[in-house]
Parts: structure tokens; C-alpha cells; sequence
């Protein structure tokens, strides 16, 4: 228990554009722990008390996840699966167990760039089980060397395995919403 509180006490996790909690006594009503180079926002306990130990722990495995993905590609997205993980996305078939994700998760960091933002979590009572969801961002370029964006929403379901390593058990995405109004907009002359 102490081990895990001081981990939680020294993790700081940067989250760009998320959703924070309201403090009405901070100037714009925000608790944060200030700002990074990137201008990503820096979450600590000791300056968002409301987080617990568990979501922030979460939030950690997340971070990592998603920089492994970046210098690694689609071998470090799927090394980081149980045997019996899912990964659901839009349009496409559920993927079931780490060997089916790894062989669909072929991408070279160096053509495929996927990147996402934890925005926040929720740890189980138990301690042994949670989400995280955000916002994904996946770049490409076309035949033509045309940049590509592929955006949405994700969840991550992650589970504490009996050695105590956190592996995803299930991992879903879809894409982003259109804006408010887009879907049934008149074009105009």
C-alpha cells in the first residue's frame, strides 16, 4: 500500500485537452499542476486531490501504453494485450486474443503514426480491474502523399494479472462523431 501510494504520489500525467474536474476558487475554475513544455496539462495528486490512487495509476499505464505504440508500431500495440484480449472497432469484425491482434497490428511507426489522449478512468473496487477513454489520433498518407487524419473516441479495459503486470483485456474505438449540425447541414450556393 505504501509503495503504491508514493508511485502515485511521484506519477504526473500529461493529458492534452482533457475535461478536468472544477475548482471554483483557481482562476477559470481548473485544478491542475500546472503545464508542460508541450502545453499539455500535468496532473498530480498533490494538486488534484479529487483523483485517487487507482485512477491515477490508470492514467500512468495508459501514458505508457500509448508511448511504447509510438516509437513501436503495431507489434508494441498488441505486446501489450492478455492471451484472451478483444479489440472491437468501427465497421470491422471483434479481434480476438493477443496472436489475432498482433497479426493484424502490422503497422510501422515510420508510415502509421496512432496516437491518443487519456481524458479519464475509472479503477474497480477491487483494484484489480479499470478503464481509461479518450480521444485517438491515427496520421497516414494516401497513394498520393496525401496526409490522412483518422480520429475518435476509445476505451481501454485493463486487467491486473496474477504476477501484478496491468495488460488491456479489451480495447474499443469509433470514430469521431461529426460536428454538431454537419450531419444535416444545407450546402449553400
Amino acid at each position: 500500500m505504501l509503495a503504491s501510494t508514493l508511485f502515485c504520489a511521484s506519477v504526473a500525467v500529461r493529458l492534452a485537452g482533457q475535461q478536468l474536474p472544477l475548482n471554483p476558487l483557481s482562476p477559470g475554475g481548473l485544478v491542475t499542476g500546472g503545464q508542460d513544455t508541450g502545453g499539455h496539462v500535468l496532473i498530480s495528486p498533490l494538486t488534484q486531490p479529487t483523483l485517487t490512487p487507482g485512477v491515477l495509476q490508470l492514467m500512468e499505464l495508459e501514458s505508457r501504453f500509448s508511448a511504447d505504440v509510438a516509437k513501436g508500431g503495431g507489434k508494441a500495440f498488441a505486446a501489450w494485450f492478455t492471451e484472451d484480449a478483444v479489440v472491437l472497432n468501427n465497421g470491422k469484425p471483434p479481434v480476438l486474443g493477443r496472436s489475432a491482434i498482433a497479426q493484424q497490428a502490422q503497422w510501422d511507426p515510420a508510415v502509421y503514426q496512432l496516437t491518443w489522449t487519456p481524458q479519464g478512468a475509472q479503477m474497480g473496487p477491487s483494484n484489480d480491474m479499470g478503464y481509461t477513454w479518450g480521444h485517438y489520433e491515427g496520421k497516414a498518407k494516401d497513394n498520393n502523399g496525401q496526409p490522412i487524419l483518422l480520429t475518435g473516441r476509445y476505451i481501454t479495459v485493463w486487467k491486473k494479472m496474477p504476477g501484478g503486470a496491468w495488460k488491456v483485456s479489451l480495447e474499443a474505438s469509433a470514430n469521431e462523431a461529426p460536428n454538431v449540425g454537419d450531419c444535416c447541414a444545407l450546402t449553400r450556393p
